[in-house]
Order: structure tokens, then C-alpha cells, then sequence
């Protein structure tokens, strides 16, 4: 199991995810209040998300964003959209 924290709003077909929300790519959800991103992969991944465990940490390292710099602080605005 993969989780990560957004930093920003992400849209992924119809479904939007905000800024501050947690995101696995199993089911069933194991963590209460976190939100099932059926095609989360290191392929899918968009900017700005903070792996949470060893899983997550190896799919961000097979990302295009393995040595990206993700702001300290989710503000409210990014996720507005």
C-alpha cells in the first residue's frame, strides 16, 4: 500500500482530490478518511505529493518527481479549483 498527502488539488478524470487529503492506491481503505486513487502509480503521480510510507517512497523514486522539493506548508489555495 502506497500513501501519499497532496499538497494541491489534483482532478483525475472526474473525481478531485484537495490539497491536505491522503491517497492510497489499494483498497479497501485500511486509515480511516483516506481516499482510493485507483490508478495511482509512479506513472500517474502529479506534483507536489508527500510520501507517507516505504511503498509511497518507492514509487515517488520511480516518478518523474523523485528529487522534487515539496512546500512545507498545504495553504487553502491550492485547493480551490
Amino acid at each position: 500500500m502506497a500513501r501519499f498527502r497532496l499538497t494541491q488539488s489534483i482532478i483525475v478524470g472526474a473525481v478531485k482530490y484537495h490539497g491536505g487529503e491522503v491517497v492510497t492506491d489499494t483498497i479497501p481503505i485500511t486509515i480511516a478518511g483516506d481516499r482510493h486513487w485507483p490508478t495511482l502509480s509512479s506513472a500517474t503521480m502529479a506534483p507536489g505529493m508527500i510520501a507517507l510510507d516505504a511503498s509511497a517512497t518507492t514509487m515517488k523514486n520511480a516518478s518523474v518527481f523523485a528529487n522534487e522539493q515539496v512546500p512545507n506548508a498545504i495553504l487553502g489555495v491550492h485547493s480551490i479549483g
